[in-house]
């Protein structure tokens, strides 16, 4: 019985090694030193740890270049990385479930995954073309249709799946089918939706979109830094080379770095305008009368600060205030993120998630992380920020018949009238 309980995967019970069994034996994806073979010989005379060290600096660099190449590029191009990241996130999850399980040839399962994905895309994406741009919809017929219908569209996509999935179901696989099943509808859950709402973000303002991302790419950074250089003690189990000195370091070079860069971009409309469509050129616009969250103003410093630095006052922007509740959620939840992927990563015993990019492991490597801060960020803006959007109000108003129209006048009129906000027609 020891010999047995030995010989068993880390946190697995005995149920857990019948399942392994039944689903075709060996949990463990091959990995491989996918490093260029360039870095390899220019860093051959290094110790293992000190060749990582340069690697993983090198590449950082490379994708910290690229981050502010396709920030140049605007929007629109964003968008498509967004999407870009979220399918090859999608594929790396799911490949991970083929190649576990992969003794077992289950009909239709690569091609319903990829169908399940298709329609969840089309469903949130198709909001938000409804939503963010309502005239140019109403203005072309096919996409009015397509509009006025769009939940229906998407549940009878979906509905065909589901029932594509019940047709496949083979005797002897029935476990392990719907065990796929599930698989696939976590990672859409996880992937899909929190692309979805870094989009949401990103038309919020890109700064809504840089800041965060800069700040969970500044935590990784200086986490990594700090533990290396100074780290001693073990911080979770889940990633033993994570270290309290390293989480602690990390903690206090984001807020303060979120809170730097956050006066940076608060002074320029293309970062905190929200990203808009503009009907008349076809394109999308961020210029704007920026509004009190991004105009400096006078805070009057703490008394224990008064005494230190010497200031009675100081001069930000508001925006750099909630920067630190965002920098402080990257440091301190965001990777918890990290902690979960790498439980994920442990139970199937696998290093990375794929060898996309050398020393870093796989997209999803990148950004397990980042998934969690869109999250928050979007729950922050829905509770804290955002108001009533006329503008929305309007172009809404003027696609309602003539008669519906008058109704809403009238009944505002009204309104306005009885909180004297308005004059009665009698004083007139």
């Amino acid at each position: 019985q020891e010999s047995e309980s030995e010989n068993r995967l880390d946190g697995e019970t005995a149920s857990d090694s019948e399942s392994r069994s039944e689903f075709g034996g060996s949990s463990a994806v091959p990995t491989s030193d996918d490093t260029p073979e360039v870095l390899n010989r220019a860093l051959s005379n290094l110790s293992s740890r000190w060749k990582n060290w340069w690697v993983r600096g090198i590449l950082t660099l490379a994708m910290i270049t690229f981050f502010f190449i396709i920030i140049y590029l605007g929007p629109m191009v964003l968008m498509m990385i967004v999407m870009c990241v979220q399918i090859k996130c999608f594929h790396e999850i799911i490949t991970i479930g083929y190649n576990v399980y992969h003794s077992y040839d289950l009909p239709w399962f690569r091609t319903l995954s990829w169908y399940f994905l298709l329609c969840v895309n089309y469903f949130f994406y198709g909001e938000t073309v409804t939503d963010y741009f309502f005239t140019l919809v109403q203005r072309e017929e096919p996409l009015r249709i397509l509009s006025k219908y769009h939940r229906f569209i998407s549940f009878t996509l979906y509905l065909t799946g589901f029932c594509m999935f019940v047709l496949s179901l083979v005797k002897k696989h029935y476990r392990l089918q719907f065990y796929m099943f599930g698989w696939t509808h976590v990672t859409l859950l996880i992937v899909v939706t929190q692309s979805h709402l870094i989009i949401h973000n990103l038309f919020e303002g890109m700064i809504w979109f840089i800041v965060p991302i800069s700040c969970v790419i500044c935590n990784d950074i200086m986490a990594y830094m700090f533990g290396f250089f100074f780290g001693r003690t073990p911080l979770i189990k889940l990633s033993p080379k994570k270290t309290w000195e390293g989480f602690i370091g990390g903690f206090f070079s984001t807020v303060l770095f979120g809170w730097l860069l956050s006066y940076v971009m608060s002074g320029y409309r293309c970062f905190t305008c929200p990203v808009e469509f503009n009907n008349d050129t076809n394109s999308f616009t961020v210029d704007c009368e920026p509004s009190e969250l991004f105009q400096l103003q006078e805070y009057n410093m703490p008394l224990v600060l008064q005494s230190v630095v010497g200031w009675k006052t100081v001069r930000m922007y508001p925006f750099q205030i909630h920067s630190i509740a965002l920098s402080t959620f990257a440091s301190l939840i965001g990777p918890f993120g990290g902690f979960f992927a790498s439980g994920f990563k442990r139970a199937f015993k696998i290093k990375d998630f794929a060898n996309t990019i050398p020393g870093h492991g796989g997209i999803m490597d990148r950004f397990d992380c980042q998934y969690l801060m869109a999250t928050f960020v979007n729950v922050y803006i829905a509770s804290f920020i955002r108001g009533p959007n006329p503008s929305k109000l309007i172009q809404q108003f003027l696609t309602l018949r003539p008669e519906q129209q008058l109704h809403i006048f009238n009944t505002l009129k009204a309104h306005l009238v009885d909180r004297g906000v308005l004059g009665s027609p009698e004083d007139a």
